[in-house]
Formats: structure tokens, sequence, C-alpha cells
């Protein structure tokens, strides 16, 4: 079984998926996963399976029907600002959010501020240990954190029940990386809302998305 393809396959992983499956029983049954498989995936992947069946849910590039979708225009050095508004809204108050940036940096840096600013917060990314992770994600899911900050690492194969916002303190680079972002909240066809903090630098990725 091979999980989240299009991001294994992309990140330079694919030597070592080939070892892999060369010390495999040649008789065997293979299944890739992915919400987004690009073309050029589906090419690579040909390599791995024999008359495959093709299993797709819902539309190739679409988020789930559940989620709700806003875009605030910001500048750069009012995203915190803004940001803490939204989380101490009616709304949002009493709510699991998970808010995303693009670098390991600005997540380590935006869990100080929001410690700071008296938030149940933890971060989650790739300079972790694997036990800070799981000890981060199960206060979480327990609710006694109420906001995950975390990069890409966590927009892939992280299942948490009753995310209702997720919060895109920073564009993502691509449209396939909104998606899975997204597909943190309105799990399971629950609803949800996904937000975009936008600064006028990041309008050409918002309008790739």
């Amino acid at each position: 079984v091979l999980d989240e393809a299009d991001r294994m396959m992309d990140m330079g992983f694919l030597p070592d998926i080939t070892r892999i499956i060369s010390l495999l029983p040649p008789k065997r049954q293979n299944l890739i996963f992915s919400a987004t498989i690009p073309d050029e995936i589906v090419k690579l992947s040909k390599q791995f399976v024999h008359d495959p069946v093709h299993i797709q849910i819902g539309h190739k590039t679409s988020t789930a029907a559940g989620i709700r979708h806003a875009v605030y225009p910001v500048a750069n050095e009012q995203k915190t600002e803004l940001l803490l508004k939204l989380l101490r809204s009616q709304d949002m108050r009493n709510s699991s959010v998970i808010i995303f940036t693009r670098t390991k940096h600005n997540a380590d840096r935006l869990t100080q501020s929001l410690g700071r600013a008296n938030m149940r917060v933890a971060v989650l990314h790739g300079d972790k240990t694997q036990e800070h992770r799981h000890r981060a994600l199960d206060r979480f899911k327990e609710g006694k954190i109420q906001i995950l900050v975390a990069t890409d690492v966590a927009a892939r194969g992280l299942d948490v029940k009753d995310v209702s916002h997720v919060i895109n303190f920073e564009v993502p680079h691509t449209p396939e990386d909104y998606i899975h972002r997204s597909g943190r909240t309105a799990r399971a066809e629950a609803t949800g809302d996904a937000f975009s903090l936008v600064s006028p630098d990041e309008e050409e990725m918002l309008k790739e998305i």
C-alpha cells in the first residue's frame, strides 16, 4: 500500500520505493492512494502496477462538498493580528482549528505568538520528533489544545474528527496542497470552513488555486 503516492514520488523517494518493490514477491497486489494524482505521477506509477483498476471518488481537482471557502486580503505584517481576531470570534472560540504555514520556521514563530496571546496551541512539522508529534496530535484530539499550527507535513494523512476550521496563514504553493490542507476539515461528510489570509505577494498563488 502506497499512500499519498503523488508526494512520495515527487519528493525524491522514488529510488527508495523502487528498491522496496524489488524486494517484494513478483505476484502481489499494489494499492496506490492519494486525493490528488497528477498525470505525470500516473505515468510514473505504471512501473509498479499491472492492469490496474482506477477508482476516483468526486472530481479530480476539487475539495470536499461540505467546505465553505473564504479569502481575507491582508497585509503580511497584519496577518497575526487578523488571525487572533478570527480565533477570538464567537464562531471559533470553542472550535478545533488547524493553521497552516509554508515553512517550519514560520510555524514555530506563529505558535510562539499565539502562545503569548494565551491560546492553547501546539506545533506539528518535520523537525519535531515522532514522540512530540504524537503528543501534540493526541492533545489536539482530546481537546486539551484548541489550535494546531502545522506545515504541509500535516496536510496529508491527518484524520481528526470535528476540525471546524482550516486556516491558511500562508497560501500553499500549489492547488493540490490547498486541496489536501482543506481536506482536514469536513471529514466523513461533515461541514467545515477553509479560510486563507492572502497578502498581495500571494495573489498569484491564489489565482492558481
